[in-house]
């Protein structure tokens, strides 16, 4: 099993999850964060401490998230590993209550 992360991560990016991962299995992109299911070893550290409640794990991914699947997988094997915390985007706050962001997805 892995975690993914979904669309409510999408032009956030808050970075709270890459610091407890033990794996090191967090990658970062312009304007979200990615999760190797490779990598992953569904320890849930990451899931707790998302402001954003982002992550879930593969099997419960909640209706409409599942295209994240393999949006992390496919994104992970491009982008870098993140492992340290960032400050999250200028506007984390006003975007963290959208919905539908999928096509503001930048790869």
């Amino acid at each position: 099993m892995t975690h993914v992360v979904t669309e409510a991560c999408i032009r956030c990016k808050y970075t709270d999850c890459v610091e407890p991962c033990p794996v090191d299995c967090f990658h970062e992109g312009p304007n979200f964060l990615a999760i190797d299911p490779t990598e992953c070893i569904d320890c849930t550290l990451c899931v707790d401490v998302c402001p954003v409640g982002a992550i879930y794990r593969d099997v419960n991914l909640p209706e409409g998230q599942e295209i994240f699947l393999g949006i992390n997988a496919r994104l992970a094997a491009h982008w870098p590993v993140i492992i340290q915390k960032k400050p999250a985007l200028p506007e984390a706050e006003y975007w963290a209550q959208i919905e539908s962001k999928h096509p503001l997805l930048e790869e």
